[in-house]
């Protein structure tokens, strides 16, 4: 209890939380966003077949990480880190096909890296184990 440290834990405490709420809500737009731009880009923008594809349900894997997101919880922002990266192998692929689909790569892309970003930094708001 010397210069107040107890004070300043609730505070550390405090802090954090703020930022795990902050960081989940980016995360969870980015998300949201993500799988939007997964399900036109296959379904009516872009698709591989004429009248849509089966890659519609690469969406899938973000509707099950995205209540976990939310709710900021710790394993959902793992494995959304770690699922970004099938986003983003899908959007480098891609990227080098011609122009409507290199426009819609590069969106996934972006989102997946920015998905990434968020989800780490949900992930570093929760304590160390000792």
């Amino acid at each position: 209890m010397i210069n107040g440290a107890p004070d300043r834990e609730k505070g550390e405490e405090r802090r954090k939380e703020k930022s795990r709420l902050f960081w989940s809500i980016v995360a969870s737009a980015i998300a949201l966003t993500l799988g939007v731009v997964c399900v036109v880009w296959e379904g009516w923008g872009a698709p591989i077949r004429a009248g849509g594809s089966w890659l519609v349900v690469k969406a899938l894997p973000l509707a099950f990480w995205f209540p976990g997101l939310v709710k900021g919880r710790l394993r959902s922002a793992q494995w959304t880190a770690l699922g970004c990266s099938g986003y983003l192998l899908e959007a480098a692929t891609r990227a080098f096909e011609p122009m409507p689909v290199r426009g819609w790569a590069l969106a996934e892309g972006v989102l997946s890296v920015a998905l990434f970003g968020a989800a780490v930094m949900v992930v570093r708001t929760y304590p160390r184990r000792k």
